[in-house]
């Protein structure tokens, strides 16, 4: 936590070594996390197809800087009056029916009695809350369309490569800088971070594009975009120093966008997001030492990867369904299941009621079992 000599507080939202890339927070001190409306929004635009050899930074830039907003925050003071507390990012994804829909993170929102946005015109709208998810810190914001010209395109984030250039749009350090960009690279496709939601709840790990791009205090729920000016992820997280305490740079991390419209479109539909468990703690099969592997799990030498389940709640999903402890997931839905991050990615997918396929090793037995998801994501 920083403090200015103007009595700004940023406030970034520790997370495990990582801080979100954040709200500005004016007097308060804290640590905090970070078409109609059944029309859904399509990841595999038109145009997600090989960026042009021509594109630039200024032509990316330009395509969805007009959608990109200042988030505000206001708190009601002791005497009733709004007071501005914290400004963020967003970005216009949809106008449909006289109304423009923004995302942005749960961060930059939680708490407010009141929240505007500033558009890229510098003309300021109240803006009212559709519905958040404290676990992906997503949010989608509701405003009168009347002025919004721009609204921004998600390209497919499973199509990013490694070292692809992408730039980083929003107000860091609040709305006097927006529509600031920074250019760098995509550093890593998938990265699992711990993620803890303000009430101290552990979600056990987010999945996020990892960036060099700069992302400051202010960038948090601003768009990641590719040189196609698609929104690629929303900014979210940056890690300043390591658990030993080592400065960082360089080390910022967006949601990724096909996670973003799963998410926003049940936001829009229902306000929250409910998620299927299936009852199991687990770790990572990388996590396990080769003696334990054979000693421990005596599964094939041809398993290199994979969740390992450690424990089971009583008459869960899993449970039920006749894993152990020690089994190996491999796979589910048809997918491979490599970690953590690959098993939440694709039961995420999936809802309260519907039935999986799960591929695992129980020792050296290769087996597929289909489970029902009738456990709830605690909340």
């Amino acid at each position: 936590m920083v403090q200015s000599t103007l009595t700004k507080t940023l406030l970034t939202g520790v997370i495990a070594g990582v801080v979100g890339g954040g709200a500005i927070l004016y007097g308060q001190q804290g640590v905090q996390l970070l078409q109609n409306q059944n029309q859904k929004v399509s990841t595999t635009a038109t145009s997600t197809k090989t960026i042009a050899k021509n594109a630039t930074a200024t032509s990316a830039y330009n395509k969805v800087s007009d959608a990109v907003v200042s988030v505000l925050n206001f708190t009601k003071s002791s005497q009733g009056s709004y007071q501005e507390s914290s400004e963020g990012s967003g970005v216009i994804y949809k106008k449909t029916d006289g109304s423009a829909f923004i995302v942005t993170n749960n961060h930059v929102i939680t708490g407010a009695a009141k929240i505007q946005v500033m558009l890229h015109s510098g003309k300021k709208v109240t803006a009212t809350l559709v519905g958040k998810d404290a676990m992906t810190d997503l949010a989608v914001l509701k405003i009168d369309g009347t002025d919004v010209t721009t609204t921004a395109q998600f390209g497919d984030s499973s199509k990013i490569t490694v070292g692809e250039n992408v730039l980083a749009i929003g107000s860091p350090l609040g709305s006097e800088y927006a529509s600031s960009v920074t250019q760098g690279i995509i550093s890593a496709k998938k990265r699992l971070v711990e993620t803890t939601s303000e009430n101290g709840q552990n979600y056990g790990g987010s999945t996020v594009i990892q960036t060099d791009a700069a992302i400051n205090p202010g960038n948090s729920g601003g768009p990641l975009i590719n040189f196609a000016g698609q929104v690629i992820g929303i900014n979210s997280m940056k890690l300043s120093t390591s658990s030993s305490g080592t400065s960082v740079e360089g080390m910022g991390f967006a949601i990724p966008s096909d996670q973003v419209v799963d998410i926003v479109n049940k936001l829009v539909k229902n306000g929250k997001v409910t998620r299927p468990a299936i009852g199991i703690s687990l770790i990572n099969l990388s996590e396990v030492t080769a003696s334990e592997q054979k000693s421990t799990l005596k599964i094939p030498d041809s398993v290199t990867g994979g969740v390992v389940v450690m424990s089971l709640t009583n008459n869960g999903p899993a449970d039920k369904a006749g894993l152990k402890k020690y089994d190996v997931i491999v796979g589910i839905n048809g997918k491979k299941v490599s970690s953590q991050a690959d098993l939440r990615e694709e039961l995420y997918k999936n809802s309260l009621g519907d039935t999986i396929t799960l591929t695992y090793y129980h020792q050296d037995t290769k087996k597929t079992v289909k489970v029902k998801l009738t456990q709830k994501l605690a909340s």
